[in-house]
């Protein structure tokens, strides 16, 4: 992964994450007894605290792009919560790659906690406005961002392209075919595509966070140009609590329970609200008994330094 002489030097020091840390946990419960079936999460959060979960295999190949062409740099894309922009912001850090991030909307008094820490890891913000922002993947857009850096390797809002569902692919690696359906929370469906292209039959289920995605089997061709995929994606859509990084005390409650029982820390954007719909689906019987279901962790807990002090027991 990356140059291996310098990936090897940095995660003697600890600075970038480490793959071997990964875990499966499995989860039993009076639920998964009773309907007859397993679950087990990929923890993929323990990979590292801020390039956790899915964001280092969706950034994968664009930062191998930028270390065998010394002098290219970062430009990515975000919001002001963007667990994205912090883990490039890091990893670009620690392998001496100029970032730019730019940021949706204007400018705020104060920055948020996430803009905070990519400007400690040398990332220079640019904010721009919400309309401009939806223009990301404009050719005239893209155009101007070349014209203003030399050598940029421009990386999506959440790594949204080929690119990014290339490297998600590798998530597979973890996943072997005794698993019979795979579980993701599902934003810009990168993670989501790049799980289908590299599943076996496996199938796959999606839990949207966002309220009213409509077009999740139109990007998932996109991103993969293979449309054959969809008929292992089912979409389980009505989990997302309202919205993005929406949640009530019903959310807050189960992952707190959760943890408690499990040790099994969750964040409130993504990985709550998948869990939560694991479970609603193993109530409802949607898994028939037998059924071996493994749930990917991807991370984005630092997510959970929003809420307000006391929200979580963990």
């Amino acid at each position: 992964m990356y140059n291996e002489n310098t990936l090897n030097g940095l995660l003697a020091k600890k600075l970038l994450p480490n793959l071997q840390q990964v875990f499966i946990q499995k989860i039993e419960s009076a639920l998964t007894i009773n309907k007859a079936v397993e679950l087990h999460v990929l923890r993929l959060d323990e990979i590292h605290p801020v390039v956790s979960g899915n964001k280092l295999f969706k950034l994968h190949y664009y930062i191998n792009e930028a270390k065998i062409n010394p002098g290219s740099q970062v430009i990515t894309y975000g919001g002001a919560y963007s667990n994205h922009l912090a883990a490039t912001a890091y990893t670009c850090h620690n392998l001496g790659i100029p970032t730019t991030g730019i940021v949706r909307g204007q400018r705020p008094g104060t920055l948020s906690h996430t803009l905070q820490y990519c400007h400690q890891m040398g990332m220079d913000l640019k904010f721009i406005s919400r309309e401009a922002y939806t223009q990301q993947n404009d050719e005239e857009a893209i155009a101007a961002i070349h014209r203003a850096y030399n050598n940029a390797i421009i990386i999506p809002e959440g790594g949204y392209s080929s690119t990014g569902a290339a490297g998600a692919e590798k998530i597979t690696s973890y996943i072997n075919e005794k698993y019979t359906h795979i579980c993701c929370a599902c934003g810009t469906a990168t993670t989501i595509a790049g799980i289908l292209m590299g599943a076996a039959k496996q199938q796959v289920i999606a839990v949207p966070v966002l309220k009213g995605i409509t077009d999740i089997e139109k990007r998932i061709i996109h991103l993969t140009n293979n449309k054959s995929l969809l008929q292992q994606l089912h979409i389980a859509g009505d989990y997302h609590f309202g919205g993005y990084a929406k949640y009530n005390g019903q959310l807050l409650q189960f992952m707190n329970q959760l943890y408690n029982a499990y040790k099994l820390p969750t964040d409130f954007v993504y990985t709550g609200k998948l869990m939560y719909a694991v479970f609603k689906l193993i109530e409802n019987d949607f898994f028939t008994p037998g059924s071996n279901i493994i749930a990917i962790h991807t991370g984005g807990l630092q997510g959970n330094l929003s809420l307000a002090p006391g929200s979580l027991t963990f």
